[in-house]
Order: structure tokens, then sequence, then C-alpha cells
């Protein structure tokens, strides 16, 4: 364990750290300084070398150049075992689990040769238990929620008794009340003397947990503040170098004609792994915006991809759009019919990697009602000087910061690259919009404007629906909010009637309708 008495010692000091990727400067002469037993905060916008920063502390990548200097002695981290033998623990916003295999199993994958498995397990239900984060080391990772999973990562992390431990997004897909425990949990370790350092856009989690903030904007260190003196928005500016935009939205608006309608869904899983959708109604109206909030592996992918046409149902009147029934259609007739999609894996789902932006807006475009507009319709023919015209819009409209006139997807941060698929949806001015996690991993300042774009769709008359395990961003756009747990929904609610508390209550419920009689959910004016 680490001793307590060490509080407010230097742990970790690093010295102009560099790193270079070709001619980008992703780190340039970063220093930062974690103090023994402090939660430590890390932010920065989305392309501000945060992640390259960590990689680096836990030998995931070398540096360019600088120091590491760790209890004192100049260090080379090597590889991650290295950095585990130091002390140093991670624990990734994107779990590393086999959903096939135990707790224990997964554990002991990070531990070396020659565990013995029972006294894993043993120590697994005690580390668990003491730290208020219990698990089953015998149960199936397959059939856990995300919020065990989350524990998973942080018990194996606990596990290997690090004096510092770096946390990326760690709530992002915890109810509220899970990420209460979590908070209660980080605060003892931080009690105990160990170090953490945490990297969150959820700002209000920063000032509650955090007692310093080193705050980096395109590779370099800006500032440091301590966060208990700042407001959310101040964080956020000092993050951007500017003001963030507030985000807009007129209560109580009227609804129109119902353009999307869900009439008793249901879907069965499509792996052992899947939720299966039970008997989902729901009426989505032209003018407003529905969110759906949950905890993530309820059935969130699933329902996206039975309205996008990704999975298509047996029944046609199982979804309609603007009227028409279209359960049985695939995705290029349904955004003919005037939907639009954002999926939640931006790259290599809404964007092929190593394409450039002009051709993935071309493959989404090819299809659909602007194909004529692109010189598609010609025989066969692309006039690429009206892709590249288009795309060059769509990154004026949308601010995406870019380097290089045409780049590759994967040359761009995740903000930028959702800041490019949300604007190209939106440029077709669909009367219907799904999208999935709009905003997951993105800075305030992309969050902002990516919100408001989604308000001022729906404003102009358009219906659209947001999948979103951030809660703040449910009650910031949503006119009505449901809840999916299950693979079923509640029955949406006008958000100003909804509570934080009212909806991690329903995450933890079920909601199965009766498919015999299906509860179509009307919308409220």
């Amino acid at each position: 364990m680490v001793d307590s008495d060490d509080n407010n010692k230097e742990l970790l000091s690093v010295s102009g750290i560099t790193k270079i990727f070709g001619t980008l400067k992703a780190n340039d002469n970063v220093d930062l300084i974690v103090n023994s037993g402090e939660i430590h905060a890390l932010l920065g916008e989305n392309g501000a070398g945060k992640s390259t920063l960590v990689k680096m502390l836990f030998g995931s990548l070398q540096p360019t150049s600088g120091t590491i200097v760790w209890r004192g002695n100049k260090v080379k981290i090597s590889n991650p075992s290295a950095a585990r033998i130091l002390g140093i623990g991670m624990v990734f916003q994107h779990f590393s689990l086999f959903d096939a295999l135990t707790v224990s199993e997964n554990i002991a994958l990070s531990l070396g040769d020659n565990i013995e498995m029972s006294a894993l397990a043993d120590k697994t239900r005690s580390v668990s238990q003491e730290y208020g984060l219990p698990l089953d080391p015998d149960a199936l990772v397959g059939d856990l929620s995300v919020g065990e999973r989350q524990r998973i990562e942080i018990v194996r992390c606990l596990l290997q008794d690090p004096a510092l431990i770096i946390l990326d997004e760690p709530t992002s897909v915890l109810t509220p009340q899970e990420a209460n425990k979590l908070f209660e949990t980080l605060e003892r370790l931080a009690g105990e003397g160990r170090s953490i350092l945490y990297i969150s856009h959820r700002l209000e989690e920063v000032q509650r947990l955090c007692s310093r903030a080193t705050i980096l904007r395109h590779g370099k260190v800006v500032g440091a503040c301590d966060p208990r003196e700042e407001t959310a928005a101040s964080l956020a500016s000092k993050m951007v170098g500017a003001e963030i935009d507030i985000v807009h939205r007129e209560a109580g608006s009227d609804t129109g004609d119902i353009l999307l309608k869900l009439n008793a869904l249901t879907m069965p899983p499509a792996t052992p792994f899947s939720m299966p959708l039970r008997g989902i109604s729901l009426d989505l109206r032209a003018g407003e915006v529905v969110g759906i909030a949950g905890v993530a592996g309820n059935g969130q992918s699933e329902l996206f991809d039975a309205i996008s046409g990704e999975a298509t149902q047996a029944d046609s009147d199982a979804i309609s759009i603007n009227g028409i029934p279209s359960g049985r259609m695939g995705i290029s007739e349904r955004r003919n019919l005037g939907a639009a999609f954002v999926p939640e894996e931006r790259l290599g789902h809404g964007a092929v990697p190593n394409f450039a932006l002009s051709e993935n807006l071309l493959l989404a475009r090819h299809r659909s009602d602007k194909a004529d507009f692109l010189g598609l319709g010609l025989l066969g023919m692309i006039k690429r000087s009206k892709v590249k015209i288009l795309s060059r819009q769509i990154i004026e409209d949308m601010d995406v910061r870019k380097s290089g006139e045409d780049p590759a997807a994967a040359a761009l941060s995740g903000g930028n690259l959702q800041k490019f698929i949300v604007g190209r949806e939106l440029d077709r001015n669909p009367s219907v919009l799904i999208v999935n996690q709009p905003t997951w991993g993105v800075d305030a300042g992309a969050a902002a404007r990516i919100r408001q774009a989604l308000i001022d769709l729906a404003a102009s008359g358009s219906a659209v629906m947001v999948i979103s395990q951030d809660l703040d961003e449910i009650f910031e756009v949503s006119d009505r909010i449901a809840v999916i747990s299950d693979g079923g929904l509640s029955e949406p609610e006008p958000a100003k009637n909804m509570t934080r508390e009212k909806i991690g209550m329903l995450m933890g419920a079920s909601h199965q309708n009766d498919v015999d009689t299906p509860n179509t959910l009307e919308a409220t004016a």
C-alpha cells in the first residue's frame, strides 16, 4: 500500500516532453507534476495531446525528447509492463475485456504468468468489496452490465497496487449512482496516498474531484488552476482559449406531424452478447428532440441499427418514416425517405479511416437524393470538384479543424471527425435525424456546436432522436426524455418533469412492453 505520509511529495515529474509524428507535434515541451495523494485533472479539447501524453506515461508510446522522473529518479518507460512495475496503472476509456471469459480470467491476463486462479478469485472478491466495487470473480463478462465491466478495469488496476492511476473518461458509461460511487472510491484512494491523473470532458466532475488541473492546447501546456475555484464555463474557456457558445433551446415549442413511428419494434439478439429489443413503441414528431438515455449495453446500438436499416425487420409496419412503412427497407431507401443517421462509432462505422473526407461524403451520397448534384447520375461519372466543394462547405459550417486540404478521416481528432459526420448529415436537411452518442469524448466547444445544430434542425421542423449516455447532453437538447433499459423503453416524459435521480432509477429498471398490447407513446405539446 501507498504511505499516506508521502502526500504532497512529487510522485511524477515530466519535463520538456515532446512527441512528433511526422510533421505534427502532438506534445510540445510539456511539463507536468503530479503529487502523491492528489487527484490531478488533465484537461484539453480534442486533439490537445492528452492521450499522447498519458500513453507515454504508460509506456505505450516513447517520447521524441524530454524526461520522466518517477519518485526522484529519471526513468524510461519502455512498455506498459515497465509502467506497472514502477507503480503506474491505467484504465482506458474503451474496455479491453473478453466477453467469453470470466472476471478472474480477464484480470489474470494482465498479471503475468504463474497466477493461481483460486487465490486470484479470492483477492478479486476481497479488493472489490473493500473499495465498494463488488464483483463476482466467476461471472462471465458477456453477462455483465457496462458499469460492472468498468469495475473490472478498475479492480484489475488496483490488484497491481499502483501508486498512480490514470483514468480516461471513466464515467462515460455509468449511471449517476454508479458515478457517485466511483467518486467515493477515488477519494478514498487519494486519502490512502495514491495519485490519480483524471481525464474527463465532464467539467462538473473535475470540479468535484480534483485539487489541481493542467490544461493542454495544441500540444502545449497553456495553464494550470484549482478547478474548485473555477466554473465549468471558465474551465471550458481555458481549454479552448475563447468563450464557449451557450446552447439555446426554446422550451415548449409546438410539435407537428409524426415523422418517425416505432410500432412494437421487437428484434432478437444478433449475437449471444447482443441485447434484444422488446416491443418498443414511440412517436417522434416534427419540431422536437427526443432524448434516449441509458447505460451502454442496454439496447442503444440495436435500436439505432433497427431504425437506420442496418438491421431490417420482418414486419414493415414496425417502423414508419414520413408515413411510409419502412421496416423492410435498407439504409439507402430510408435515407431517400428523408432520414439521416449518425452512428456511435465515428471511425470505421461513420467514416472509412483511410478515405479522404470528400470520399467519405461521396460514400454517404452515392445513392441518395443529392447524387445528381454530385454528378453520379451521368453514366456513373463522378464530378470530384463538386464533391470537394460540398465537403469544404460542411467543414466551414461545422468549424472542422484539419491539417491539409482533404485529409483522411483518420487524420482528424475524434471531435473534429464527429463534427464533419454530423455536418454531412445535417447538410441534407433531413426530416428525421437519428444520432447515437453525438458528443462522446468531444470537447466542450465542439459539443456545444453539435448540440446547437441538433436543436436548430428540430426548430426548423425536423424530428430528432438523440441517443446518449451523457445526462447533461440529454437535458440540454431534449424536449422529451425516455430511458432504454434491458432492451425496453420507458414512456417519454417532458424534460422539465425529469430529474437525474428519476432517470437513474429507470436506468436500473426493466421496461419490457407487452408486444400484444403496444404502448404507443404519443408526443406531448
